[in-house]
């Protein structure tokens, strides 16, 4: 029946279904302790006021959130349904999902990973913040044994001036075996003094103007992608000259789009000099 179930019904229906009675959650429980769903993967996405534990398969693209935590003030009071309180939260059942209220953001967040973790056998496979989900980092660290696989640090269009202190602490702790990228604004005068990896790929979307030379050689990865970035000629050629003498020596590919005002009279002798398609410059 369970294999059936599976199939018939996407993640978000399985969660919603173990809210039906603790005989179900049991069953469920029970099921996925014994055959984990294979290709699942499990994020977390604290951005804004979107705080969702969300599954993916690993072919296909999109996430389906599966269950959320809201601020109590978010409850609609004029709807006829009237919420469950338990164990100091809310919960509301509505178009085939529930939805889970709280007073304390954080506290709730953790109460959702928690509960589907529990609930599928997994640990959190990649997560999605902007600046004021970077607690999450350290929390998940702490509760789980597995790396994380995926990180992304997203823009927040509310909150244009990042702290450095805030930004230093992303870096650092972004503790990640497989992919990060990175989109959110960076200050003009950033500069990062740390190692960020290892890790496989690593990607800076169109903030990338405070990535150094020296940022470049001490980055860990098999692949890197930088857009808006700010490093000159020279730079470049000191690059060039440091991989050649085996330095970066997991790094495979490097693509850098550089800044649209920036004057590069030597762009052509740097491309005359790259004779490896594993590197990619551009204006």
């Amino acid at each position: 029946m369970l294999f059936f179930f599976e199939k018939k019904l996407c993640s978000k229906h399985i969660v919603t279904a173990s809210y039906c009675s603790n005989k179900v959650k049991r069953l469920l429980k029970g099921h996925y302790q014994q055959r984990k769903p294979l290709g699942w993967m499990l994020y977390l996405i604290n951005w804004d006021s979107q705080r969702t534990v969300a599954i993916g398969l690993e072919s296909e693209k999109d996430l389906t959130n599966v269950l959320s935590s809201m601020h109590i003030s978010e409850l609609d009071k004029s709807s006829e349904a009237k919420p469950i309180e338990t164990n100091g939260y809310k919960k509301e059942f509505s178009f085939g999902s529930v939805d889970l209220y709280f007073e304390d953001p954080v506290k709730g967040t953790k109460i959702i990973v928690d509960y589907v973790t529990d609930l599928f056998n997994l640990d959190v496979y990649g997560l999605i913040i902007d600046i004021h989900g970077i607690w999450a980092l350290d929390w998940i660290s702490t509760r789980q044994e597995k790396m994380l696989e995926c990180f992304e640090f997203v823009k927040n269009a509310k909150y244009n001036l990042n702290a450095k202190k805030d930004l230093d602490y992303v870096l650092r702790n972004a503790r990640v075996s497989r992919n990060i990228v990175l989109e959110d604004v960076f200050p003009v005068n950033y500069r990062f003094d740390g190692i960020l990896g290892p890790a496989i790929n690593l990607t800076i979307d169109s903030n990338g103007h405070w990535v150094t030379l020296d940022n470049l050689k001490n980055f860990d990865f098999v692949k890197i992608k930088v857009k808006g970035s700010t490093i000159s000629a020279s730079d470049v050629h000191s690059f060039l000259r440091h991989w050649r003498a085996g330095g970066s020596h997991r790094l495979t590919y490097l693509e850098v789009h550089f800044e649209a005002d920036r004057n590069f009279e030597n762009l052509e002798e740097v491309y005359e000099r790259i004779d490896d398609p594993m590197f990619v410059f551009s204006l």
